[in-house]
């Protein structure tokens, strides 16, 4: 049973925590593989909430489907048509969430520690869809998933991660996560889009893209975060995939089994072109189906823990 009511990042999880939110997504991705009929009760009359203040596809919708495919209710709450917009603060909007009863509220913030402020206030558990800079616990599981389901393990391996590393809350995330167990992370871009301090909290910083990734297991590109930077960190988009992206003989520096992840969406051409995002070795749609699997267990641990402990 996971120790907290929330999921807010991987940075303070626990290994054995992360471990459990995997081994239950198994039984979940298997479910959802399945010929039944996709809907279970094990949230029964439980509600979840998802409040995004940021645009998500992805995320939003696979937290939404986990919810309904457990039985849950599930209320979706658009920012742009909320009281937020008439100047609402976050703890106001929790409390006013809080007051109906609900159980689950997972939010996406622009601002880093938004998820944690919430969390401080509620009594609902609150799940972590991406706040600023900071953290996207999730999407880092749900990357872990896919890659062990592909190679059978997470200890031992290593993983390179290839672009805004500055601006992304998945790298971060998936640092934390991956070495808590037991695999490497490299991670390379341009100098403008990497974070000071990044080594201290367990990555290596390669000196080159051929560096970054020898010997790989897993090579995952991210999207370069336009939304969240200013202007001149790279000279042109042309530049960067020539120099930062993943190609064909970029990846021949990888294992020849290499397995290729991205958190979506791509900017084919840029992070990845099209052959490696299309190829036998990428995995990234895969990836969707693993995010659902992980948020359903993550929402049923959750639940387990609401049930023993509050």
């Amino acid at each position: 049973m996971l120790r907290h009511k929330d999921l807010l990042g991987l940075q303070y999880t626990e290994p054995e925590e992360i471990q459990e939110i995997l081994d239950g997504a198994e039984g979940c991705f298997d479910f959802l593989c399945g010929r039944d009929p996709k809907h279970r009760e094990d949230l029964k009359g439980r509600t979840l909430v998802t409040l995004f203040y940021e645009n998500s596809t992805r995320t939003r919708t696979s937290f939404e489907l986990a919810g309904k495919y457990l039985g849950a209710n599930e209320v979706n709450i658009s920012t742009a048509s909320s009281s937020v917009q008439k100047g609402e603060s976050l703890i106001d909007t929790g409390k006013t969430l809080d007051s109906m009863k609900i159980d689950f509220i997972a939010i996406r913030h622009p601002m880093a520690g938004a998820p944690k402020l919430l969390a401080d206030h509620v009594n609902a558990s609150v799940i972590n869809g991406g706040d600023g800079m900071h953290e996207h616990p999730t999407q880092a599981l749900l990357d872990m998933f896919t890659l062990r389901r592909a190679k059978g393990k997470l200890e031992g391996l290593k993983v390179a991660i290839l672009g805004d590393i500055k601006h992304s809350r998945v790298a971060l995330s998936n640092t934390f996560g991956l070495t808590k167990m037991g695999a490497s992370v490299s991670v390379y871009g341009p100098d403008t889009m990497m974070p000071a301090g990044l080594e201290r909290l367990g990555a290596r910083i390669a000196r080159s893209r051929e560096e970054c990734l020898e010997g790989a297991d897993a090579v995952m590109g991210l999207r370069i975060q336009l939304e969240r930077m200013g202007g001149g960190l790279f000279p042109s988009l042309g530049e960067y995939a020539k120099f930062y992206g993943v190609n064909g003989d970029a990846l021949k520096y990888a294992k020849p089994d290499a397995i290729i992840l991205h958190p979506g969406p791509v900017n084919r051409g840029v992070e990845l072109t099209p052959q490696v995002i299309d190829g036998e070795s990428s995995l990234i749609n895969r990836q969707v189906t693993g995010g659902l699997a992980v948020r359903m267990s993550v929402l049923k641990l959750l639940a387990e823990y609401r049930a023993c402990s509050m």
